[in-house]
């Protein structure tokens, strides 16, 4: 799944990709330094409230991909080492991305400074073994009244 195969519905919200990384790596990540993560699934929740919407969710694709070199976010650095493996999407004008990040982060291990540098989160990664076990605790935490879910597993 990329970039140019996926086409996200218009509008704002929030969102979390699920990502796989096959065998454990260091890398940069930005002012964080040099990171380890470990082989597994990773759940990154970020904000698609700004003025492109849910195109952001198309930019993290190409990342993903190798087709965006351009890095911005700390996610930036990780993608182009992982797979996607699915995407949920919470489409409202509310500022949930920090209350879906700590549902998430509850009953999985959440990487400290990964992803929350404009607000007092421990962090928007969030780490598991298990895949459906991710894929279940986000699409949970993503269910907030008033809201519209759209959930992609590929």
């Amino acid at each position: 799944m990329d970039e140019h195969t996926f086409n996200v519905p218009k509008g704002k919200g929030t969102y979390s990709l699920i990502l796989a990384l096959d065998e454990d790596i260091d890398t940069a990540v930005g002012a964080l330094g040099t990171k380890t993560f470990l082989a597994g699934f990773y759940a990154y929740t970020g904000s698609a409230r700004g003025a492109g919407g849910f195109a952001r969710v198309i930019r993290h694709l190409g990342v993903a991909a190798g087709n965006n070199l351009t890095r911005h976010w700390h996610i930036d650095y990780l993608l182009p080492h992982t797979r996607p493996k699915g995407i949920v999407l919470t489409c409202t004008d509310l500022d949930i991305e920090c209350t879906i990040s700590k549902a998430i982060g509850h009953t999985t291990r959440t990487i400290n400074g990964f992803g929350c540098s404009d607000c007092g989160c421990s962090g928007h990664l969030h780490f598991e073994t298990d895949f459906e076990r991710l894929f279940n605790v986000v699409t949970d935490a993503h269910k907030i009244k008033k809201t519209i879910q759209k959930v992609y597993s590929f």
